[in-house]
């Protein structure tokens, strides 16, 4: 199965979850400081739809890639439910246009999955992603830099262990251990999970995330 299909799969599965959400899990807070679930959702509809020159234009007016991305996912949201906008995504996913298309699967593997924690951690609903693939994520974001997500240098110096999958990354430095879902969000700047995370190495990873919790990307 192509790194394409994986995606494909995940993104059916990720609907499915959140079919059941109420009205009020929609409407709430979610990880993502300047979104509710809903604008969480209508971004995934964006991230896997939105033609390259609008998301352009729309950078050149907002000044500012965050900025940009809320006034987009806001826009999508604003005259569309959340079964609409979970039908858009399905159709969406399955046939990516514009900047979908273009992204590498593996980076938007983990936007998704980290989107998918940022709306169940919020709500105080258990996820239950397979385990490869949180492993997958967990591979891609402490390998390179990333602009939108800051696992790469989140991690850095630190000895991480998902008690759940066996994922392990580093040899040396101070231990960060938490399940791997866990893990995906803290290093993703949420942190909100942070309690749920053990080691000596938790107060450095801490500082490194305080230092600016996400707001929408990634």
């Amino acid at each position: 199965m192509s790194r394409r299909d994986v995606l494909r799969a995940n993104d059916q599965r990720f609907a499915g979850v959140v079919a059941d959400l109420t009205p009020g899990e929609w409407a709430a807070p979610s990880l993502c400081t300047e979104w509710r679930n809903r604008d969480v959702l209508a971004h995934l509809v964006v991230g896997c739809s939105h033609p390259v020159g609008a998301l352009f234009g729309t950078m050149v007016r907002h000044r500012n890639f965050d900025r940009a991305n809320t006034a987009a996912a806001r826009e999508v949201a604003r005259d569309r439910g959340a079964a609409a906008l979970l039908s858009d995504f399905r159709t969406v996913s399955a046939r990516p246009a514009g900047v979908g298309r273009y992204f590498p699967a593996r980076l938007l593997l983990g936007d998704h999955i980290t989107h998918e924690l940022d709306i169940l951690f919020a709500i105080g609903r258990e996820p239950h992603i397979p385990p490869r693939l949180l492993d997958a994520v967990l591979d891609t974001q402490v390998a390179f830099p990333n602009p939108f997500v800051p696992a790469y240098r989140n991690s850095r110096g630190l000895r991480l262990v998902a008690v759940d999958t066996g994922w392990r990354h580093g040899d040396t430095g101070p231990t960060v251990a938490g399940r791997a879902a866990e893990l995906i969000s803290v290093l993703g700047n949420r942190p909100k999970m942070l309690p749920q995370l053990e080691g000596d190495g938790v107060e450095a990873l801490a500082d490194r995330v305080l230092s600016r919790p996400s707001r929408t990307a990634g």
